[in-house]
């Protein structure tokens, strides 16, 4: 589910800028570049957010651990945010570089499937591990 989310939505981005670079509509400078992933920041935040909120929903439902579900719904938060902005960019790297920004669609996929398992480890390590020590820690409450 969560590395599966993260090369779908960078793939759509990915696939949004590839057109607007092939029909003109985006040409490949920074400035555009820049334009172009403030739009598409909040695309991937609001998907990433609605995302986040049902994988918490299901992961709570089905294991039945609010540490669980937190840790699975800030990867996919995180996962998703990174594909939309990495899916954003490399077509506009790939165009500049002189590369067609077509191979962008499946670069993406694979950049993400390995982003994607990285997040995934490092959050549920953050949630799992570190807050989970400092919340042993905390003074009971009155």
């Amino acid at each position: 589910m969560l590395v599966g989310a993260g090369g779908n939505a960078g793939n759509q981005s990915a696939i949004k800028v590839i057109r607007g670079l092939a029909t003109g509509a985006l040409r490949p400078t920074l400035g555009m570049l820049r334009a172009t992933l403030a739009r598409q920041a909040i695309v991937g935040l609001l998907l990433a957010s609605g995302l986040a909120s049902a994988g918490w929903v299901r992961v709570y439902l089905t294991a039945g651990d609010p540490r669980h579900a937190s840790a699975i719904a800030l990867s996919l938060l995180l996962i998703v945010n990174t594909s939309v902005l990495v899916g954003t960019a490399l077509p506009f790297a790939l165009a500049r570089l002189g590369v067609d920004p077509a191979n962008a669609g499946t670069s993406i996929q694979v950049v993400m499937d390995v982003m994607g398992v990285l997040i995934t480890c490092a959050c549920c390590r953050l949630v799992l591990d570190q807050l989970a020590g400092v919340l042993r820690h905390a003074p009971p409450h009155p």
